[in-house]
């Protein structure tokens, strides 16, 4: 007499009717009224009679012979295959199964004739729910609504959970709990899944396409002295064995200058910068930042390869030059378009279109006044080159959402690039896309007496702050050279449409739970 699934599968009720469980979950998570323990509870019953059956519910080594998502881009009928993933749907026909079994990089379907497997198998197989990891081996065909699925003829488990997946159709609906625990997002929801895919390939062509042009990619110190290259509050800590106070690095410009003296003439720098400040959709306090440097060229030129890389990752990875962001709900709420040459405007041009055209002419005390007139938040210990700056942030640079290239900044925002020729300005860009700087490039200021100078002043008489180490470098003599920034994070929320940085740093800082 051929038993039937409940009577081999000792995980299950004895009333349980297979025929009529045609589900995309498993039983114990299609009771909604089960609370989280009492699934557990299930799961850990069958994880005992797994090891009663004599199977080890951690597994083992299991050689495969693709990946799931390898083997649906490349399928084709009638192959022998092994392949390994997650369990992440069930559908129990009564005599046979459809499963998928997938990660991060896709998924494949599965069909499983219960009446086919032993004993043994057969209870194995009712002690698996979604969540579960298992290799499975069989041969390849397509069902009759042409769906690639492999025909299973023996499976191993090689990790049983004990606690259960996200919901199949709504996965981690809870924006912090998808922060907090992002292995259950990733697990849920193939939408963030797909981000974090596509950030790692993008920044795998990030130093592709830099080290087909020349450069090198290089190492410098994450642990200073002094918190060089930027203006931003650091992260202190102290190293006991040296006894001496350390800062993390807010940025590694001063030491990729050094190389430059030292005869590195194209370098770049993927890594990790942190800085002690606010949290916000656009600020995480570590963030990746690529530092690019090219001697022998200037600002134009590093601008031309910077719009040159981002198009290419655009075509690459985001299917054009149209890039739509959407809100929470699926709406769209514009299209950044990244078609070239890409527009480039002067800093106190945009100003005056956004302030007036006599905002420069009209005394600070009157800029002031217009900030307030304009809903300008400015505060009374501003120097007047920050008032200035506060009005391009908030009337320029959050309105801006098409590329555009904003030159000749004002000396006293960048005391580490060469004045201009015609001006009392400095040789940058910085690059304004979707209302927020992606990259700034500058023609570095190599003239070691007015770096001095500009980081004296910028110091506030603070001479701990100034690293005249780099200075004395700088005697030695740096070739003229252009240099880039660009926020990784930034360019991937730009580029993936992400309303927010947390959504493209797989774990951003969070305020820990009381």
């Amino acid at each position: 007499m051929q038993k039937s699934y409940a009577d081999v599968n000792p995980c299950l009720p004895k009333t349980f009717n297979a025929a009529n469980a045609i589900s995309d979950m498993s039983q114990e998570e299609s009771a909604h009224h089960s609370t989280e323990a009492e699934l557990i509870a299930i799961r850990r019953q069958k994880l005992a009679k797994l090891r009663e059956l004599g199977i080890d519910p951690y597994g083992e080594r299991f050689a495969t012979t693709s990946t799931p998502g390898e083997l649906r881009e490349n399928f084709s009928e009638g192959l022998k295959v092994k392949v390994a993933g997650r369990i992440t749907a069930l559908r129990d026909m009564g005599k046979s199964v459809f499963f998928e079994i997938g990660d991060v990089m896709g998924n494949i379907q599965g069909y499983l004739g219960l009446k086919t497997l032993n004993e043994t198998a057969a209870a194995a197989w009712g002690c698996l729910d979604r969540g579960d990891w298992i290799g499975i081996e069989g041969e390849t065909f397509l069902t009759k609504t042409g769906e690639p699925t492999v025909k299973v003829e023996s499976f191993s488990v090689l990790s049983k959970a004990l606690r259960p997946m996200p919901d199949k159709w709504h996965g981690v609906a809870d924006r912090e709990l998808k922060y907090r625990k992002r292995h259950l997002d990733l697990m849920g929801n193939a939408d963030s899944a797909k981000i974090f895919v596509t950030r790692s390939l993008m920044i795998a062509e990030i130093r592709r396409f830099l080290q087909e042009r020349g450069f090198i990619e290089v190492e410098t110190p994450m642990l200073q002295d002094v918190a060089g290259g930027a203006a931003a509050r650091p992260f202190e800590t102290y190293h006991n064995a040296l006894g001496m106070p350390l800062t993390l690095r807010i940025a590694p410009e001063l030491f990729l200058k050094r190389l430059l003296v030292g005869g590195y003439t194209k370098i770049f720098e993927l890594n990790r910068n942190f800085r002690n400040e606010g949290i916000s959709r656009r600020h995480n306090p570590e963030f990746t930042m690529l530092e690019a440097y090219w001697a022998f060229s200037d600002f134009e030129q590093m601008a031309e390869m910077v719009e040159e890389l981002t198009c290419h990752l655009a075509e690459k990875f985001c299917g054009g030059l149209e890039i739509e962001h959407k809100d929470e709900e699926g709406n769209v709420l514009r299209t950044i378009d990244l078609s070239r040459p890409w527009r480039r405007a002067s800093y106190h041009d945009l100003i005056r279109g956004a302030a007036g055209e006599d905002f420069f002419t009209i005394t600070a005390d009157e800029r002031r006044e217009r900030c307030h007139q304009r809903g300008v938040e400015i505060s009374p210990n501003m120097e007047d080159y920050e008032v200035i700056q506060q009005v391009f942030e908030k009337l320029v640079e959050e309105k801006t959402f098409d590329p555009c290239f904003v030159t000749r900044v004002a000396k006293e925002l960048v005391p580490l690039a060469k004045l201009s020729p015609d001006a009392p300005t400095v040789e940058v860009y910085e690059l304004i896309i979707n209302g927020q700087e992606i990259s700034p490039g500058y023609s570095e200021l190599n003239d070691p007496d007015v770096q001095r100078e500009r980081l004296e002043h910028q110091s506030g008489g603070e001479e701990q702050k100034v690293d005249y180490d780099f200075i004395e470098t700088l005697e030695h003599g740096m070739p003229p050279a252009g240099g880039i920034g660009i926020g990784i994070d930034r360019l991937i929320m730009m580029l993936t449409g992400a309303p927010t940085i947390r959504d493209v740093v797989l774990f951003p800082q969070l305020k820990k739970r009381s």
